[in-house]
C-alpha cells in the first residue's frame, strides 16, 4: 500500500459537556496539527498516490472553515462535544467528499483509504481512518 501524507494545523475554541472532561467544560483553545494521509495499492498513471499540492489545497480549505472559531456557535456542531476524535472524523468526511467531487484529481477515485490524525501536542493525539467508496 502506498501513502502521501499532507500536514496542516488550525487553531480553534471550543468547550465540553460533561464531568468527564472536568476543567475542559470551561471555554479553552486547542491548536491542531493535522495529517491528511491517503492510501492505494498502486501508483497511478502518473506515478503518484495523489497530487501533493491537491492534498495540501484541499486540507487547507477544509480547516480554514474552522480556523480561528469558536465551535461552540456554529450551528454545525450544535449539542456536540467537538473533541479531537470527532473533528478528526468531520475532517476526513469532508475531504472524502471533495476526493469525490474530483478536486484532487481525476486519479484520486481510485484512492482506497485515508486517515486523518489530529494532534493535540507532542503526547497526545486522535485519529479517525476509513476506507474510500
Amino acid at each position: 500500500m502506498y501513502t502521501v501524507c499532507v500536514r496542516d494545523h488550525f487553531m480553534i475554541a471550543h468547550s465540553f459537556r460533561g464531568e468527564t472532561f472536568g476543567p475542559a467544560q470551561r471555554p479553552h483553545g486547542a491548536t491542531y496539527v493535522v495529517d491528511l494521509e491517503l492510501r492505494r495499492p498502486d501508483l497511478d498513471p502518473d506515478g503518484v498516490v495523489v497530487d501533493i499540492g491537491k492534498a495540501s489545497d484541499c486540507l487547507r480549505t477544509v480547516l480554514e472553515e474552522w480556523n480561528y472559531r469558536n465551535l461552540d456557535e456554529l450551528p454545525e456542531f450544535a449539542g456536540r462535544n467537538t473533541t479531537t476524535e470527532f473533528l478528526a472524523q468531520a475532517i476526513f468526511n469532508r475531504i472524502a467528499i471533495r476526493i469525490e467531487d474530483g478536486q484532487l484529481g481525476v486519479h484520486a477515485t481510485d484512492l482506497t483509504a485515508m486517515r486523518v490524525t489530529l494532534h493535540e501536542s507532542h503526547v497526545a493525539w486522535a485519529a479517525y481512518e476509513g476506507p474510500l467508496p
